[in-house]
């Protein structure tokens, strides 16, 4: 079967699993010839289908995250590796990069702590963006670590980029310029899409029965760890402004809030 023909049959498949059926099929495609979606859409669609097309396309339509199958994820300016056992990062976050890059401008913070790290995506991004910062990531994940050391080192950040495994911000005494973190903010039991429940952590994602659990442990924690003329930006699920929002301000934080392309009020950005 000619590559076009595969992917129109592919589509279809996997309308039923994806919001995004079309670019699913195609990113599969692209897999399983070795090579980037723009090259396949310009010089492959009447080639052959390759066979591991269909194993790819099985692994997708059983619900498999898109990102697990092809191992890796774009997240602001760099690419990052993923795979199970560690929370696949999503455009929302990047809100939290928007708002710190509003605050810092180019020159951005000098000490950067990321809590909650997973892949390393807020941390790394922002290690990125600003080339003289230096930064610490913590998880309680051994597995999300592993993956966060890996994405530094192929990335040429490791030298400025310190993981360490612990509990959100234990065994941190400095203070930094800018805090991240991007917490579990799910009630337990809420639906979810089979591709986020049945294959992504419920650590990352659960955090009690309101979803609220880790922003009541954070919200004495950030104040300590927050330079005077710092900031700290914490995603938050849609909906949870006020009461998160409530929490940090009992701590003597003043707060605001950035939105995400849909609109939603994203970040929470906390300062003294």
């Amino acid at each position: 079967m000619r590559s076009r023909d595969a992917l129109a049959a592919a589509r279809k498949s996997l309308a039923a699993i994806s919001d995004t059926p079309g670019l699913d099929a195609e990113l599969l495609m692209a897999k399983a010839f070795g090579i980037e979606r723009e090259t396949l859409l310009l010089t492959c669609l009447e080639e052959p289908a390759p066979d591991a097309f269909e194993d790819l396309l099985g692994r997708r339509a059983r619900g498999e995250p898109i990102a697990y199958i092809l191992g890796r994820r774009a997240f602001w300016t760099i690419e990052l590796e993923v795979g199970p056992g560690v929370l696949i990062p999503r455009p929302d976050s990047e809100a939290l990069i928007e708002a710190a890059l509003a605050q810092f401008g180019e020159a951005g913070p000098r000490s950067i702590l990321d809590l909650g790290t997973g892949t390393g995506a807020l941390l790394l991004a922002s290690l990125d963006q600003w080339r003289e910062a230096r930064g610490i990531g913590i998880d309680r994940s051994e597995r999300a670590l592993a993956v966060a050391h890996a994405n530094a080192e192929r990335l040429g950040l490791s030298a400025r980029a310190d993981f360490r495994l612990g509990d959100w911000s234990e065994g941190i005494t400095e203070q930094f310029d800018l805090i991240l973190c991007n917490p579990p903010y799910i009630a337990a039991g809420a639906p979810l899409p089979v591709d986020v429940a049945e294959w992504e952590p419920p650590m990352a994602l659960f955090s009690g029965p309101d979803g609220l659990d880790d922003y009541r442990r954070l919200a004495p924690l950030i104040g300590p760890r927050l330079d005077a003329q710092g900031l700290a930006c914490v995603e938050i699920g849609a909906g949870q402004y006020d009461e998160v929002a409530s929490l940090f301000a009992h701590e003597g934080l003043r707060t605001a809030a950035r939105r995400d392309l849909a609109g939603r009020r994203r970040a929470l950005l906390l300062s003294h």
